[in-house]
């Protein structure tokens, strides 16, 4: 037992945790390989045993240049930093567009509600078909979904219709929630994914806090219709980058014992042929495949990589997709994650919607665009907490595990939501409290930031924790952890009226409880966590549904 985790009685070694001061190069997964047949990276990265090591194929995402990859991610994350946008960005004007449309700033904040609602009903519908066909054709689909969206709230007349092109554009926000991650990892070697996920999280940052801000101004100045058409011109310039230059990124590689079998059936002694360590270099050329001896396949032309049905990638069932989501939200590191991040979000979602109402009226009478420019704080904030978490946060987990003799555990990644809870403390409590006692503008505006920091610091662990105790499971968990927008629907649809009632210092206090409840589920998972890996490992009925057929 170190620092109280318990360690598992039944198995010797627990998935998730790693002899960092092991002195192999070699993954984990690829002890078994010759090491003369796996592949390096090149430049500063040759003395990197690439993970996953890439096939022979052009085809393969992981031989394709970088600068390809980054252009992809470039387009995916823009279109989902667009997405981010398009949820929050009319609420600094909720009171002129509730009055313009005939209805109340708590009907209005519902059409919200259900936009969150669709987007979590839409991740379980999506993942299965992303993961069975491809992730181009569910990029395309929602790429058009959003455009066509934008234009029909551009053009509705009433609420209903305002109200239907809203759930209509839910459906199409939901694949750019989980599908990046995906497609990052679909395109990236393990050593390069860390700083691509960091680019991944800043568009969903001037995204998400980014669209509000400007969103003010452009109510105030054009109209509210107006945030849906300059949505609708950036998925009418996006949907041709989607179709054009991200082909399919999803590839099925041989298993390494296929490609050792195939080798020996190749060679006539039976031998595996000597080989030096290969240095991938992202070569569009490569024609035959050295351990095998063979010819791979060609290089696809443009033409051929812009089909939208490329096969399927995977003999697992729909069905079985679908549940696994269901099922490993029920893991306990899930589980927390699940309640943590969605409790975080879902209260800071709460302040876009009661933000018009309350800075519109006295004692602060903010205009739209000064109720839009209560956003530079968070974004602000957020970005200062993206920028130092990531880093002190693995740098805690080499630290401990420098004192650990070298072996890493998952849970060190636990650590830093100490400073997580401490800002989300005075951000969600501050929050309700400054505006109660009618402080200066600067202090609710300020905790408003502080809530958002929160997050920033709280993800680093919540993600790190996830990927790292269920690496193999890691797409799975992110659906099941994104599941909390049904969680955000139930709170949004009615906070308002809620707000209304009991005034902004009893909901704010209520939230502020329920957030220092979840995060003190940290201490037992730091406890029993270790257990709880193993648990799941030996449960073998588990495995064989969780797993790929």
């Amino acid at each position: 037992m170190v620092w109280g985790i318990l360690e598992d009685k039944h198995m010797a070694h627990v998935p998730g945790t790693v002899l960092l001061a092991d002195s192999s190069d070699v993954p984990a997964e690829y002890r078994s390989i010759p090491r003369e047949l796996l592949k390096r990276g090149h430049g500063r990265n040759a003395h990197i045993i690439l993970a996953p090591q890439p096939s022979d194929s052009p085809n393969d995402p992981l031989n394709w240049p970088t600068w390809r990859k980054d252009a992809i991610l470039a387009i995916v994350g823009l279109s989902a930093a667009v997405v981010g946008a398009y949820g929050p960005m009319l609420s600094p004007g909720f009171v002129e567009i509730s009055a313009e449309l005939n209805i109340t700033v708590n009907t209005l904040s519902q059409a919200t509600a259900w936009v969150i609602l669709l987007i979590g009903l839409s991740l379980f519908i999506f993942n299965p078909i992303a993961k069975k066909i491809g992730r181009r054709p569910v990029y395309a689909i929602s790429s058009i979904i959003m455009l066509t969206g934008s234009v029909w709230g551009a053009v509705s007349q009433n609420y209903g219709s305002f109200l239907a092109s809203r759930i209509y554009s839910g459906v199409g926000m939901a694949p750019y929630e989980v599908l990046v991650q995906c497609t990052i990892a679909d395109m990236y070697y393990v050593h390069e994914r860390a700083t691509r996920i960091a680019i991944w999280n800043m568009f969903l940052l001037c995204g998400i806090s980014g669209g509000a801000l400007i969103a003010g101004y452009i109510i105030e100045n054009q109209g509210w219709k107006w945030t849906f058409i300059w949505c609708g011109i950036l998925f009418g310039i996006l949907l041709p980058l989607v179709i054009f230059f991200v082909p399919e990124t999803a590839y099925r590689r041989q298993s390494w014992e296929d490609r050792l079998a195939r080798a020996r059936m190749n060679d006539s002694s039976g031998e595996l042929p000597e080989k030096k360590d290969v240095a991938v270099e992202h070569s569009e050329k490569p024609s035959v495949a050295p351990e095998a001896g063979m010819e791979v396949e060609k290089k696809d032309s443009f033409l051929r990589s812009l089909r939208f049905y490329s096969g399927v990638y995977t003999e697992t069932p729909l069905w079985k997709i679908f549940l696994r989501p269901v099922v490993i939200l029920w893991y306990p590191a899930v589980l927390w994650a699940f309640l943590v991040y969605g409790v975080t979000l879902t209260w800071i979602v709460v302040f876009s919607v009661v933000n018009g109402v309350i800075f519109t009226e006295p004692p602060y009478n903010f205009s739209i665009s000064q109720t839009g420019l209560i956003s530079l704080s968070p974004f602000i904030l957020s970005f200062v907490g993206e920028v130092v978490s990531g880093p002190m946060n693995d740098w805690v987990c080499l630290y401990l595990a420098k004192k650990n003799r070298g072996v890493y555990e998952p849970e060190f990644r636990l650590p830093p939501i100490i400073i997580s809870f401490l800002i989300g403390v005075a951000g969600f409590f501050g929050f309700g409290a400054t505006v109660h006692y009618q402080t200066h503008w600067s202090g609710p505006v300020l905790c408003f930031g502080l809530a958002n920091m929160s997050l920033a610091f709280s993800n680093a662990s919540v993600f790190g924790y996830v990927i790292d105790a269920h690496k193999e499971l890691s797409e799975e968990a992110f659906v099941a952890i994104n599941a909390r927008n049904l969680l955000t629907f139930g709170l949004t649809y009615f906070v308002n009226d809620w707000l209304a009632e009991d005034g902004v210092l009893a909901v704010f206090n209520v939230l502020g409880t329920v957030f220092v409840v979840v995060n003190l589920l940290t201490i037992p998972l730091w406890i029993f966590g270790k257990r709880i890996r193993g648990f799941i490992a030996r449960n073998k009925t588990l495995g064989r549904f969780m797993h790929e057929d």
